[in-house]
């Protein structure tokens, strides 16, 4: 099934839009990508105006910056940690932009969007020690 960005139905005060015409292929959007951890995939989407869209379905290595250094290493992806857009996408391994993986050189949070860019790059982060 498709997915629409026409006009839904509703106003923002609740009233209700009458639709008079019908979809139109520019309000056509596309089912979202979710990029795994494994070997790497990747797609070329023809977007709108005849450009190129890159999307990683699944990625491998990581370009982690450490902010210490100011260098950019490539590094190996060994799992996601956490993820606030849907903290089920830690158990399948979906990474999106946020979220936090566990690197070969530390925990990393991903700075870019893996299923738009096509690639992942991070910025290592501290570890934080808690009191309890």
């Amino acid at each position: 099934m498709a997915v629409w960005h026409g006009e839904k139905g509703r106003k923002p005060t609740g009233g209700l839009i009458r639709i008079a015409r019908k979809k139109k292929k520019y309000e056509l959007g596309s089912l979202p990508t979710h990029t795994r951890i494994g070997k790497e995939k990747k797609k070329i989407v023809r977007t709108r105006g005849g450009k190129t869209k890159i999307r990683a379905l699944s990625v491998e290595f990581a370009n982690v910056l450490d902010p210490e250094t100011k260098t950019v290493k490539k590094v190996k992806i060994l799992d996601a940690i956490e993820n606030k857009a849907n903290p089920h996408f830690v158990r399948r391994g979906i990474i999106t932009k946020g979220c936090i993986i566990k690197t070969e050189i530390g925990n990393a949070r991903v700075t870019s969007r893996p299923s738009q860019d096509g690639v992942v790059n991070a910025v290592l982060i501290k570890e934080i020690k808690r009191l309890e």
